[in-house]
């Protein structure tokens, strides 16, 4: 359709008339004539011109000029082509543009709904019943999460300050916290690094096994932990299948840290993949391609092309298997064997110092779990709107 449409009638009538005409999802509607050029703005505007000369045999010549535009072009670029009034009685048309230019969603319901939406998208409760949804929301999470968080810097510091510096001295408290800091140190890197290839590769490419492949990610999200410890045990314990082979090369994997490294990696490896591969199918492939036949090798286009477009989301997934990887239990407890001082971690702290009835010392080590929670909590945060501002970009 072209930008503008105009059509020039000339009409002979007697006395002067109004005429109306209407279809969809066109609309065109003619002013009443009169002595001077008029204007009708409306959402079909029609320009009216009559002569004022005299009239021939009792007939007066009458000229209607239509100028119409339909309700789904609402491009700025025919609103100043076509020239339309800008007057008081166009307020229902230009309204409804710039509430669109303003990005002001529309709403959600008509009148009575009890639904009003926020120029972010989000909608205000206003009738009884939403608020007691909402209400019976914030009550659970706060008996489930809130309160039981917070409960643990209070008993941390119940006794004071004192005590709670005294655990953080304790030799056995400093050994858990550098075995966990070592296990997330390098669990996280070989984690980030195969689940990169994985990602490019299943996006990238189509193979036999791809659906069976994408299915195994997921094992360790629907796998108790607990039942991973024991795998690993089968297979790497002194009566396991390669129990051989390591008394060979006299490699222990059970009860050290290996073994921890391990079940660690087991249990973390869906985070990077899962996060990576979204972004990976999101983004255009003709940009890769196009930096190859500009003579770039497979190195420069991860550098220069794929890496900077999956960069958000290769950090949420990095933060999100570092906290999975320090927040570990099950399988590290099972292959580990909380040995005090060499193969336990924060986590194994914590049980063992509660079951020693060493309450503070226990709740000084979660808090110490809770710090590193809260500060995965910001960094999520802040990846999270740097992914939704870049993807308002596009």
């Amino acid at each position: 359709m072209a930008g503008q449409l105009g059509a020039s009638l000339a009409v002979r009538s007697a006395p002067p008339f109004t005429c109306h005409s209407s279809f969809n999802p066109l609309s065109i509607s003619a002013c009443r004539p009169s002595s001077s050029a008029s204007a009708c703005t409306r959402p079909l505007n029609c320009a009216v011109s009559s002569s004022s000369s005299a009239v021939t045999s009792g007939f007066r010549p009458q000229r209607f000029s239509f100028e119409f535009r339909s309700s789904f072009l609402t491009d700025g670029a025919l609103r100043r082509h076509s020239g339309f009034s800008s007057g008081a009685n166009s307020s229902s048309y230009d309204g409804r543009m710039s509430r669109r230019k303003a990005g002001v969603p529309r709403a959600a319901g008509g009148a009575g709904t009890g639904i009003r939406k926020t120029a972010s998208g989000g909608i205000v409760p206003t009738k009884p019943g939403q608020f007691l949804l909402i209400g019976l929301g914030v009550a659970y999470m706060s008996l489930i999460v809130i309160i039981p968080f917070l409960n643990v810097f209070v008993q941390a510091f119940s006794f004071g300050l004192r005590p709670f510096i005294n655990n953080l001295l304790d030799p056995a408290f400093q050994s858990a916290v550098r075995m966990t800091l070592t296990v997330a140190g390098i669990v996280v890197p070989i984690n980030t690094l195969f689940g990169l290839i994985i990602a490019i590769w299943v996006t990238r490419h189509d193979f036999p096994g791809k659906a069976l492949l994408l299915s195994a990610l997921d094992l360790p999200f629907s796998i108790s932990p607990v039942v991973v410890g024991l795998m690993l045990m089968i297979l790497y314990g002194r009566q396991g299948v390669f129990a051989p082979l390591l008394r060979a090369w006299n490699i222990d994997i059970v009860f050290a840290l290996p073994g921890m490294i391990l079940a660690t990696c087991f249990v973390t490896l869906p985070f990077v993949v899962r996060e990576v591969i979204p972004v990976m199918q999101e983004m255009d492939p003709y940009e890769e391609e196009a930096a190859r036949t500009m003579g770039a090798n497979d190195w420069e286009v991860f550098w220069q092309v794929t890496l900077p477009n999956i960069r958000l989301g290769l950090l949420y997934g990095v933060t999100l298997c570092n906290a999975r990887a320090m927040g570990e239990f099950g399988a590290v407890s099972v292959i580990s064997g909380n040995i005090i001082g060499k193969t336990q971690t924060l986590t194994l702290f914590v049980e063992a110092a509660y079951k020693e009835y060493n309450t503070q010392g226990a709740f000084s080590a979660a808090l110490l779990l809770s710090v590193f929670a809260l500060i995965t909590l910001v960094i999520k945060t802040k990846l999270e709107d740097e992914r939704s501002k870049q993807l308002s970009v596009r």
